[in-house]
């Protein structure tokens, strides 16, 4: 069975639905991320993926890389 685990990232830098948009379509990008939800008030990020195929600084990496920084 797959190993599914939940993080949630605390993400500086969003302040519109493009910033939501971009952050949920570079992590979706991730082979191995199910669900992305975007707070954009609270500017967390929450992800659900499985372990088994992408790690959580592949996740940080991918949501930096996207031009937001990871708390």
């Amino acid at each position: 069975m797959a190993s599914e685990s939940k993080a949630v990232l605390n993400v500086e830098g969003m302040s519109c639905m493009h910033c939501v948009h971009a952050v949920k379509s570079a992590l979706s990008a991730l082979n191995g991320v199910g669900n992305v939800d975007v707070d954009l008030a609270d500017k967390k990020v929450s992800v659900v993926f499985n372990q088994d195929q992408v790690k959580i600084e592949q996740i940080k990496d991918a949501v930096e890389q996207a031009g937001y920084e990871v708390k």
